[in-house]
């Protein structure tokens, strides 16, 4: 299963805002907003990987990508 981890949407842009418009902003969304209840024999992480990604499960594994200084 593979879900929308990054949504984006375009703000208001006032004329009289004083600093430069973000013309784009985005935010992440959890893979649980998309799984309304837990589905039979879904694939599971060995012990080890479950622990590395921290979820059992592969469908529920968010990664998270830090922008921080990528100039985004």
């Amino acid at each position: 299963m593979s879900f929308p981890n990054e949504h984006s949407y375009a703000p208001f842009i006032g004329p009289f805002d004083p600093c430069p418009p973000i013309t784009c902003k985005t935010f992440s969304t959890p893979p649980q907003l998309y799984i309304c209840f837990q589905p039979l024999n879904l694939p599971q992480f060995t012990p080890e990987e479950a622990l590395r990604h921290g979820t059992l499960w592969p469908a529920l594994y968010s990664p998270y990508e830090s922008r921080w200084g990528k100039g985004r």
